[in-house]
C-alpha cells in the first residue's frame, strides 16, 4: 500500500514568471508523489524526489534528457524507494517494485521511466565513484538472480553484443545510474544513489536512422554540452550500432581521460547470462547449456539447461547450444502458426 505522507507543504504560488512556473510545477508534482509512487514512501523519500524533480523541470538549466523532462511534465514518471543501499539484504523490495512497474508501464505511454531512490548514505560515509559503480552492477546482478522469467529469445545474452540489453520480467530495459560522486558530469549527478529503468519499448520509433530519433539525439547532445563541464561521453551510442555497447552507457565515468579498466569487460555477472557454477568464467559458444522452453500460452524461449524452467514453462527437446535452441524455438513457433 502506498504511503499517504508526502512530506510536502504547499504554499501560495504566483503564476507569473518562469521561476514561479518552475516552482509550481515542482510542488505540483510533489503533491501527487503518493500517486506516482509504487510501494511505500520512507521519511527521506520526499526530499530525494524533490531533488530530482527540481533538476528535471528546471527552466533555468534545461535537463539534457528530454525523455525525462517530458515524463515529469506528463506525470508518467513512476518512483520507487529502497530503504537501504549497502548490500543485497537491503534490496529485497526492489524486484517486486520493478515487476509492478513493468506490469502496466505501456498504459502510461512512451514518455515513462521508473526511478528508484536508495536510502541516503549516513553522514560521513560518502562512497567514491568506484564504490557506487560496483554497487550499481551488484544491484543489476541481484535483480537478474531474482528474475524468474526466461531471457527473451530474440535478445543476446552476451553484453558484448550490440543488441544486448539488461532484461527483467522478459522486458529489455535501458538502465541509467546517478550518484552523489558525479561532479563534472552533472547530468549523472544525484543527491543520493539512484537508478532509472527505461523499457526499450519507449525508444521504438526513435531509432538513430529515423528523423525523430536523429533530432532527439542532436537535442540531447547539445544540452549535454551546455549542462556538463565535460564533453559528452564517447560511450554514448545508438542501440544496435556495431561499435555500441549498451552497458557502457549505464554507468558513465565522471570524466573521459582514458578508457578505465572497468570498461574492458561488462561487470554484469549473474546466473542468467553465464549459467552454472563457473559463472565468472567465459563460456564456450559450442557448450550445450541451453534448452528450448514453451509456456502455457504457446510462446517459446530459451533457458539455461542446468536450471528448472520457471512456473508455467516446460522444456521442449534436448539441451543444445543457445543458437541451436533459438533455431529450435523459431522452428516450433513457425509450425504452431
Amino acid at each position: 500500500m502506498k504511503s499517504n505522507h508526502s512530506g510536502v507543504k504547499s504554499g501560495n504560488i504566483r503564476e507569473s514568471g518562469p521561476e514561479n512556473k518552475f516552482q509550481h510545477a515542482r510542488e505540483s508534482l510533489l503533491a501527487t508523489l503518493p500517486e506516482l509512487t509504487i510501494g511505500e514512501i520512507p521519511h527521506w523519500g520526499p526530499r530525494s524526489a524533490e531533488g530530482l524533480l527540481s533538476t528535471v523541470v528546471s527552466q533555468e538549466r534545461p535537463f539534457p534528457c528530454t525523455f525525462a523532462v517530458a515524463a515529469a511534465r506528463k506525470r508518467t514518471l513512476r518512483f520507487g524507494f529502497v530503504d537501504g543501499a549497502g548490500d543485497r539484504g537491503d534490496w529485497a523490495a526492489l524486484p517486486d517494485l520493478l515487476r509492478r512497474y513493468l506490469e502496466g508501464y505501456q498504459a502510461l505511454g512512451k514518455d515513462t521511466s521508473f526511478v528508484v531512490f536508495f536510502r541516503p548514505e549516513p553522514d560521513g560515509a560518502a562512497l567514491p565513484l568506484d564504490g557506487f559503480r560496483q554497487r550499481f552492477w551488484d544491484v543489476l546482478g541481484y535483480l537478474a538472480d531474482k528474475d524468474s522469467s526466461p531471457w527473451p529469445a530474440e535478445l543476446p545474452t552476451d553484453p558484448d553484443d550490440p543488441l544486448w540489453e539488461f532484461t527483467f520480467g522478459g522486458v529489455p530495459i535501458f538502465v541509467v545510474c546517478n550518484t552523489p560522486a558525479h561532479g563534472e558530469r552533472r547530468s549523472r549527478h544525484a543527491a543520493d544513489f539512484m537508478i532509472t529503468f527505461q523499457p526499450r519499448w519507449v525508444f521504438e520509433g526513435l531509432e538513430a536512422d529515423s528523423p525523430r530519433g536523429a533530432a532527439a539525439r542532436r537535442t540531447i547532445r547539445a544540452r549535454l554540452r551546455a549542462y556538463d563541464t565535460v564533453p559528452p561521453s564517447p560511450a554514448l551510442g545508438s542501440y544496435g550500432d556495431t561499435d555500441n555497447r549498451e552497458w557502457r552507457q549505464y554507468f558513465l565515468p565522471d570524466a573521459d581521460d582514458g578508457p578505465p579498466q572497468a570498461w574492458e569487460r561488462c561487470p554484469f555477472l549473474s546466473a542468467r547470462t553465464l549459467p552454472g557454477p563457473t559463472a565468472r568464467a567465459p563460456r564456450r559458444p559450442d557448450t550445450p547449456d541451453h534448452q528450448a522452453v514453451r509456456n502455457d500460452a504457446g510462446r517459446f524461449s530459451v533457458w539455461p539447461s542446468g536450471r528448472r524452467p520457471p512456473a508455467g514453462w516446460s522444456a521442449v527437446g534436448p539441451p543444445g547450444t543457445r543458437a541451436q535452441c533459438l533455431a529450435r524455438a523459431a522452428e516450433l513457433w513457425g509450425e504452431q502458426r
